[in-house]
């Protein structure tokens, strides 16, 4: 009995200095570049919403030039409108570009070519204080 005893008084001792050794989970680890545009992209393209609410920053501002028009959407319409199409994948191949990055901003071109037109979406991501956030896309449509 006194060998089962200090059997669970090791193992409680191991479990409580692993849990107080523990590192804490930080939110932000994921928030890089790469995760932040591959979560648009996933979204946009295959009805992947999860997480996108995280990558976008609250100002965040979403233009799309149709012809002439140009509508504007922010944060929670877009997300608003993206839940509507939860889990359908869009018929069209994706390629990604970085045009322009730095330690604290990165421009990101995202072509989504379908059948009869394509359209490119410049993804601006900031470094913010809680990590890479999309701060703004503009769509434009081209033939």
């Amino acid at each position: 009995m006194k060998k089962l005893t200090t059997i669970f008084l090791g193992l409680a001792l191991l479990l409580t200095t692993t849990l107080v050794n523990a590192k804490p989970v930080s939110t932000n680890e994921n928030l890089t570049a790469i995760h932040a545009i591959n979560t648009y992209v996933d979204a946009i393209t295959r009805g992947k919403v999860q997480g996108l609410n995280d990558v976008l920053d609250q100002s965040v501002k979403f233009s799309m030039l149709r012809g002439k028009t140009m509508l504007s959407f922010d944060k929670k319409q877009m997300i608003d409108f993206l839940k509507q199409g939860r889990n359908v994948e869009l018929a069209c191949t994706t390629n990604t570009e970085v045009v322009e990055r730095n330690a604290d901003v990165a421009v990101v071109k995202v072509d989504m070519k379908f059948e009869n037109f394509t359209r490119s979406n410049y993804v601006t991501i900031a470094n913010t204080p809680s990590g890479w956030k999309i701060t703004n896309v503009h769509s434009v449509f081209n033939k």
